[in-house]
């Protein structure tokens, strides 16, 4: 029965529709995977037993009695990023400023995934005010990677990312201003998706995305598998009416021959900064997978992508950390060193100005429009997802080698690029697992879309899916 606990949630879900499997018999196994190896990783910091098993009582009684229609989620253990409110549940986004913060309401996101029959888990953990791309904080620790516990499961939704990868979860909600469930779900060798803005609703998210975050920020959906993602986007899915972001787009369905005559563009690196060599095969084998499959693809690299990188950086980066100074002045003896490593990084520049913000905001839709123009003839763009595969606790710099082979020195935001671009430009990107390094650690790979292609992105994923996707971390097999 334990096998069960790496099955893609969609058989999961098979197996409780045709009563082979009862709720409670399914969280009974996921809580003693969650005590058996959340002490190692670290991965969910509001567990409570009682709760998940009240929960499964509820639905098996109702299934029994057919009191109510089963949803398309029901019986489905999952768990939540604790940035992402759940009612009476620990959600303090790493902060000890936000220490025993409890929301009296679900977010939007979680309300739909309840109202499906999902069963929640609990939250995980992440770093403090989601800035960081390694998860650790003062509150609760570290979270370590399911494949090597010497490592990072990325940031900011690394404890999702770390609970999915080790079946402590069937699959759960992360969210992304920067990679934050990309390069986790890369970092753990599972799947994710960074749906474009107002696809999924955000109510309920701390910070509140807003501002320029209303275009960098998303809530997205983790699981082990393509078609585990694109169930629970399908869940989610759909304009909040109270949204200014929202917009009115259903779930698009896509024929095979309409799917198969998109055109994907691919690069191996960004042309200044380099990838490992496993990285650059990664790539490279998942563009002979896509043509096998029958797809155009051909190698294209937008001219923008860097001057997207650096307002993504102006409004992440430093209109972040003037939004989040109102809280944290006068604390800082309570904030955590990955907390205080963004606020250098902020600090080693002025603070914006108002004519600043004005110009980068308006340069930013003039970019997005030319990122367009360029993505006309190739909506879809394969690349890395980062130069890097998960690193050591703590690391901050590396040394790679350039395409020529001379070394090239590589600090901490300069690996994690790959996933900034597509924040800025409001795109779906999807990760699908595909290589490993010499370290047999996994590596992702990222398709990106235009805006409103999330299901187009997910489409090619799935296909892609087909040659790789999720194996148990080495370390957990056997």
């Amino acid at each position: 029965m334990s096998d069960l606990l790496t099955q893609p949630a969609v058989d999961l879900l098979a197996l409780l529709s045709a009563n082979k499997l009862s709720a409670m018999e399914l969280v009974d196994l996921h809580i003693a995977r969650i005590e058996q190896l959340n002490p190692l990783l670290n991965a969910i910091v509001d567990f409570d037993p009682g709760r998940i098993r009240q929960q499964a009582r509820a639905l098996d009684e109702s299934a029994a009695n057919q009191t109510t229609p089963r949803g398309p989620l029901h019986g489905l253990p999952l768990t939540i990023k604790s940035s992402i409110s759940v009612a009476d549940y620990h959600c303090e986004t790493g902060s000890l400023l936000n220490k025993g913060r409890r929301p009296t309401d679900d977010a939007e996101a979680v309300k739909r995934l309840r109202n499906a029959g999902a069963i929640i888990l609990g939250t995980t953990n992440c770093p403090e005010f989601l800035m960081a791309y390694e998860t650790d904080n003062r509150l609760y620790g570290r979270t370590s990677n399911p494949w090597d516990l010497k490592r990072t499961a990325g940031g900011s939704s690394g404890g999702e990312s770390a609970a999915i990868a080790a079946g402590l979860s069937a699959c759960g909600l992360g969210s992304d201003g920067g990679g934050s469930v990309r390069t986790p779900a890369h970092f753990t060798g599972i799947c994710a998706l960074k749906p474009t803005p107002g696809r999924i609703p955000t109510a309920g998210h701390l910070p509140d995305n807003t501002g320029p975050f209303a275009l960098l920020g998303t809530v997205g959906p983790m699981a082990r598998t393509i078609a585990d993602v694109t169930l629970l986007f399908h869940v989610l899915s759909g304009a909040l009416d109270i949204d200014p972001i929202g917009a009115p787009v259903h779930v698009l369905p896509l024929s095979r021959e309409s799917i198969k005559q998109t055109r994907i563009g691919y690069f191996e690196d960004d042309g200044i900064v380099p990838v490992t060599a496993e990285t650059r095969h990664a790539v490279q084998d998942a563009v002979h997978s896509l043509r096998r499959h029958g797809f155009h693809v051909e190698p294209f690299r937008p001219q923008s992508l860097e001057r997207a990188r650096q307002l993504w950086y102006t409004f992440f980066v430093r209109c972040g950390a003037m939004l989040l100074e109102p809280a944290t002045s006068g604390r800082e003896s309570d904030l955590s060193p990955t907390f205080l490593d963004f606020l250098s990084i902020a600090h080693a520049h002025p603070p914006l100005t108002g004519d600043q913000m004005l110009a980068a905001w308006c340069e930013t839709d003039l970019l997005r429009s030319q990122l367009l123009t360029e993505m006309r003839d190739f909506p879809i763009l394969l690349s890395p997802v980062c130069s890097i595969p998960a690193f050591l606790h703590g690391e901050r710099e590396w040394t790679l080698q350039d395409s020529t082979g001379a070394p090239h020195a590589l600090d901490y935001l300069d690996a994690m690029r790959f996933t900034q671009w597509f924040n800025l430009l409001g795109s779906p990107a999807a990760v699908v697992p595909v290589g490993r390094s010499s370290e047999g650690l996994p590596i992702g790979i990222q398709l990106a879309g235009r805006p409103f292609a999330d299901e187009l992105v997910l489409s090619i994923a799935a296909a892609l899916e087909q040659d790789f996707g999720y194996t148990l971390p080495a370390a957990l097999n056997g």
